[in-house]
């Protein structure tokens, strides 16, 4: 099973750090955020793993080769103008050699989790998805008291709530369908496929899961990360 890992971006909220750095090359702990991905992976027996790459996509190849150093294979392809978190796979389903009977397993370049990867692919399978999303619970609060009324009169105050959703960890399982949907030469997202799917009355499904979850694209989740890290080893 093959495994796509999104990270052709900019790292634009990582900036000044990624101005001659680019976001997979960025340390976290004593490793570059890209090599501690793809050392899980290979702990869960996923190896056959394809980069996606755009800016400064030169370093990121340079340093990871073939991915023998590894103990994975590691294929690139490249996007010459930013093509969004699911415009990338029209590359890699022109380039790369794709099994059609297994799904294509993708996600985003700045994620650390321990979500068992085969798992989900299972859950896609037995689900019949054309696209399945990892989902977990997101706690965000309010910054403000929120006021509810009934026409000119205030029925109460609310201080700060806190709001749960239901929102994508970024990463995703696709059959050969949901990637076929997927256009050529122009930026796509991955909500973009979803609700294509959607509207073509297909199936995307939702693997819920709470472990281990961290995405990197803030300066001070880098040093969460690093943190997280040094306490697993520790």
């Amino acid at each position: 099973m093959k495994t796509v890992i999104l990270a052709g971006g900019r790292g634009v909220r990582l900036r000044p750090l990624t101005y001659t750095i680019p976001k997979p090359l960025l340390p976290v702990g004593e490793r570059p955020i890209l090599e501690e991905i793809i050392r899980r992976l290979k702990a869960q027996g996923l190896d056959e793993i394809i980069v996606a790459v755009g800016y400064r996509a030169e370093l990121i190849e340079t340093y990871f080769r073939d991915g023998a150093a590894l103990g994975v294979r590691i294929d690139y392809v490249r996007e010459m103008e930013p093509l969004g978190t699911a415009g990338p796979l029209a590359l890699v389903r022109a380039q790369c050699r794709l099994p059609a009977d297994e799904p294509l397993l993708a996600m985003n370049g700045d994620i650390l989790t321990d979500l068992e990867l085969r798992a989900l692919a299972a859950f896609h399978a037995d689900g019949g998805f054309e696209l399945t999303v990892a989902t977990r619970q997101f706690e965000l609060q309010h910054p403000y008291g929120v006021i509810r009324t009934d026409g000119r009169r205030i029925t109460g105050i609310v201080e700060k709530p806190t709001e749960t959703d239901t929102v994508s960890a970024g990463v995703y399982a696709l059959s050969a369908a949901a990637l076929a949907r997927v256009p050529s030469g122009r930026a796509f997202d991955m909500p973009d496929l979803a609700n294509a799917i959607i509207a073509a009355d297909g199936a995307v499904g939702s693997y819920a899961f709470d472990g281990e979850w961290l995405a990197i694209d803030r300066i001070e989740h880098l040093e969460d990360a690093g943190r997280i890290l040094a306490e697993r080893d520790a």
